[in-house]
């Protein structure tokens, strides 16, 4: 009589563990455990074809910075480039000086902070390290990715990166 008791205690148990556990594969929910999470200071974006990843505004001084970012061609069969960028802070214009388009080949991705000395996307503006810049970046993909990008020091994982000085 005794096994049998603990039994359907433990049986009873396990069945109500189940739906009040809050797992989310089992609930069909889609709870904060179930989506993407990357503990970093850059900004991510994979609405367009060409992923824009870990994007961060590199500032040694205020009111210049370099804009540093990984790009991720999803396409298999083109490449395509970083074409401009333009931003605001705070409703104010920013200044993007002229820069050689970046390519990204199909399947392929890009540093910026690994280009070639001088070849950097830099920003001038009204911002310091600590504040977040609006950011629109175009591709030739024919489309255009907004986020908000923060401006971090060149210091730490990011000292030498801004190339705007």
């Amino acid at each position: 009589m005794h096994l049998r008791r603990s039994t359907a205690l433990a049986t009873g148990a396990l069945l109500l563990a189940i739906p009040l556990s809050g797992c989310s594969a089992l609930s069909g929910r889609d709870d904060a455990t179930m989506r993407e999470y990357v503990p970093a200071n850059g900004t991510n974006n994979r609405d367009a074809s060409v992923d824009v990843l870990g994007a961060v505004v590199v500032s040694a001084q205020p009111g210049s910075g370099t804009f540093v970012t990984t790009l991720v061609n999803n396409s298999a069969d083109e490449a395509a480039s970083l074409t401009a960028l333009a931003g605001t802070r705070a409703g104010d214009p920013l200044t993007v000086p002229e820069f050689q388009p970046v390519d990204v080949p199909a399947r392929g991705l890009v540093n910026l902070a690994n280009l070639p000395s001088g070849e950097g996307v830099t920003v001038e503006g009204d911002f310091e390290a600590g504040q977040f810049l609006r950011m629109t970046i175009d591709l030739s993909t024919q489309e255009q990715v907004t986020m908000d990008v923060l401006v971090v020091p060149d210091d730490g994982s990011f000292a030498g990166l801004d190339t705007s000085a």
